[in-house]
């Protein structure tokens, strides 16, 4: 994969439970062909998966490296904390209604958003975000940030 001609999977996409790691193999299949571009791995929202499951991003690094999809999945089935369905649902949606946590993220939020589309106060999760800036469609919601 050539993340600096395309982009890599939707945060959104799911492989078996998880939000996130399809996206985070692409990243990681990347930096190994030495075509990662401007992203980076592991990012922010890569350590939130990191940490969900206690697994390094080394790891994960060297497990992608001659895996299917699948088998990345199994890996990280073997190799993740054990968790519930239930904690695996919560953390998704933590994942897709994250939105920046300080004031120096918000900024950052803000300009990034404002230079994609100046109209669209109501993006307020970095995985909206993300898609918006990588061309794939989000649908408008009720604005739930006022207008700077």
């Amino acid at each position: 994969m050539d993340l600096r001609t395309t982009f890599p999977r939707s945060l959104k996409e799911r492989l078996g439970p998880y939000l996130h790691l399809p996206r985070m193999i692409d990243k990681c299949r990347a930096k190994r062909a030495g075509t990662l571009g401007e992203y980076i791995y592991p990012c922010p929202l890569d350590a939130r998966f990191l940490e969900f499951t206690s697994i390094q991003a080394d790891d994960l690094f060297m497990a992608v490296e001659s895996r299917t999809d699948e088998e990345v999945l199994e890996w990280v089935s073997h190799h993740a904390t054990n968790r519930t369905d239930q904690e695996i649902q919560d953390w998704n949606a933590m994942m897709l209604t994250r939105g920046p946590d300080t004031e120096e993220k918000r900024l950052f939020f803000r300009e990034v958003r404002a230079s994609i589309d100046p109209s669209r106060h109501d993006i307020t999760a970095w995985a909206d975000l993300l898609d918006l800036e990588e061309g794939r469609d989000v649908p408008i919601r009720n604005p739930v940030e006022p207008a700077p």
